[in-house]
């Protein structure tokens, strides 16, 4: 039986090319899907080994859907991020000048990404959601409802589009990070350029409860890459939080403030240690280096072992 990984498809998505990036993938099956949580259903029932999925984009923040659904769906594991530049191009069926278009088609994250271009060069235009890129672009020749696409640089060479315009984004070095999620709890050994995610809901609606969970992090000289809060939506005032935090689980400082959020927080959700994308090192004061937690765990040893009871 071969090996099968999912990923926001058609063919030619800024997913594919992300799933490009891993090794393990070569040569094997690859399933296109419509959205994340069809992704992420092919891991838990085991129709895939791995998905990839956004998490993260560097003009819109983090994907909700992708962190959303994380959230919910117990058991998975992030087991490596990779970084994707996202240029998009204005295309639309042949004949179509910018001047007939009154309805563009795009992925939301992609058209707010254009937005500022759109609104200038097409400043009436209308938007209709699409699930991906790609199908932005193949849409326009099923159906008539859009008169042009955002959609990624060579689209042209699969689907019998015309380009209206080229680099249509609004910031030339926006990225996407995505991320490969699988069911696997193997931890990786720590590489010294690594990142922790997690997600953890707040125990209750205080004053001081997030400043409180961000204590255990700080505490321990733990920096944070990312923090974003989303409504747990059983009522007003609930939240969870996803959180990127540099280092790995094995490091001390990392394991000390695992402790004390699980202490705070009955619902941590560990989402993995993992290498970072841009391989940046991890770089923390003298203070939180994993010998200093060491030896004040021996210390703490040594006085309860001298009080033993008698």
């Amino acid at each position: 039986m071969s090996i099968s990984f999912s990923y926001l498809g058609p063919p030619g998505t800024f997913t594919e090319a992300a799933l490009a990036q891993v090794p393990q993938a070569a040569g094997q099956d690859w399933r296109p899907v419509n959205n994340v949580g069809e992704a992420l259903d092919d891991v838990v029932t085991g129709r895939s080994v791995a998905a990839m999925i956004a998490i993260e984009n560097s003009v819109e923040g983090g994907v909700t859907a992708t962190q959303d659904a994380l959230a919910n769906i117990p058991g998975l594991r992030i087991v490596g991020e990779y970084l994707v530049p996202v240029r998009f191009d204005l295309v639309a069926r042949r004949g179509t000048t910018l001047a007939d278009v009154t309805v563009v088609n795009a992925h939301p994250v992609a058209y707010a990404q254009c937005r500022a271009w759109l609104e200038k060069s097409v400043p009436h235009h209308g938007h209709i959601p699409s699930p991906s890129n790609v199908a932005a672009a193949a849409d326009l020749l099923t159906a008539e409802t859009a008169d042009a696409a955002i959609a990624p640089p060579g689209i042209s060479a699969h689907y019998d589009v015309e380009v209206l315009a080229e680099n249509v984004g609004d910031n030339p070095n926006a990225q996407t990070r995505f991320v490969l999620v699988s069911k696997t709890t193997d931890l990786p050994e720590p590489t010294g350029h690594d990142k922790t995610s997690l997600i953890i809901e707040l125990p209750d609606d205080r004053s001081g409860a997030l400043l409180e969970m961000l204590e255990q992090f700080a505490t321990r000289g733990v920096n944070l890459s990312l923090i974003q809060s989303r409504p747990i939506g059983d009522e007003f005032g609930r939240y969870r939080f996803v959180i990127d935090a540099d280092g790995h689980a094995r490091d001390e400082r990392m394991s000390d403030a695992l402790l004390g959020l699980r202490r705070f927080s009955p619902k941590v959700i560990f989402l993995g240690s993992y290498p970072r994308a841009d391989r940046a090192p991890i770089v923390h004061e003298e203070r939180y280096a994993d010998q200093v937690f060491v030896d004040a765990r021996a210390w703490l040893s040594g006085i309860l072992g001298s009080n033993s009871p008698r």
